[in-house]
């Protein structure tokens, strides 16, 4: 099982602890599906800053494939992050060389020789993945909590997983919603809902599953390890709620270390 994850990075930055981790969406599900036994790459670009060096030789560490990350003059990403009772609040955002972030026919063809491709609202590749998707090769995408931002008009039709996070607590408004983005072209939508687990429709029904407790220490990545949880699920041909069950198990652990990874 081969996981190709392709967009955005970014250093996490926790200013009142005086340190910083590797993230960023694509990243992190990249290190998460080697941490469930799985192969991955990344696909990027970092800065030619000490925080590039460090995110180069942190994927190294955990043996991603990293020979599609570019290494371009200027500053890697930065997200700056506070803990409040172990809930992440973000900062400031400094996009650096990602904003010239484009991937290259020859970079498309390295994502197609793996058995699913992932990326995230800000990798900048939502205009390649109806080319990806026609290839066969399915696409999973984490929109976050962005449920109403452009680009979720703009990728989810060419999505096959598309996945929300969701705190509002409005059940049926949730429920719509994903009905929408499942009629709009992924086989399946879902929404991860915090402490409430997560929900998934496929167009024919909900599936819910709740979550699997331990002690919280920081909510960093939990997002992206159920992603990962859950893709190695579809990849094995498990029903939708092994891939749930997988995808919570896989976010108790993260939840119980700070930083992503």
């Amino acid at each position: 099982m081969r996981i190709a994850a392709v967009g955005d990075n970014c250093m996490d930055v926790y200013d009142t602890m005086g340190r910083a981790f590797p993230g960023g969406n694509p990243v992190n599900v990249a290190v998460y599906s080697l941490r469930l036994g799985m192969e991955a790459s990344y696909t990027g670009v970092v800065g030619d800053d000490k925080y590039g060096r460090i995110m180069i030789d942190a994927l190294a560490a955990k043996k991603v494939d990293t020979s599609h990350l570019r290494v371009l003059p200027g500053r890697t990403a930065v997200t700056h992050v506070e803990l409040v009772d172990g809930e992440r609040v973000f900062g400031d955002y400094d996009e650096g060389v990602l904003a010239s972030f484009k991937l290259s026919p020859e970079d498309i063809d390295f994502l197609c020789s793996h058995d699913i491709v992932v990326s995230g609202l800000w990798g900048k590749v939502e205009g390649d993945l109806a080319a990806i998707r026609a290839r066969g090769v399915p696409v999973a995408f984490d929109f976050a909590t962005k449920l109403d931002d452009p680009i979720v008009e703009k990728a989810v039709g060419n999505v096959d997983y598309a996945f929300f996070a969701y705190d509002g607590g409005d059940d049926e408004f949730i429920r719509g919603y994903l009905e929408r983005m499942r009629g709009r072209g992924p086989r399946v939508a879902i929404a991860t809902l915090g402490d409430k687990g997560s929900l998934a429709y496929d167009g024919r029904a909900y599936t819910a599953f709740g979550i699997v407790p331990c002690e919280v220490k920081d909510s960093m990545g939990a997002g992206d390890s159920y992603i990962a949880g859950f893709i190695k699920g579809i990849l094995q041909g498990r029903a939708l709620s092994e891939c749930m069950r997988l995808g919570a198990e896989n976010a108790s652990v993260t939840l119980q270390y700070n930083g992503a990874w």
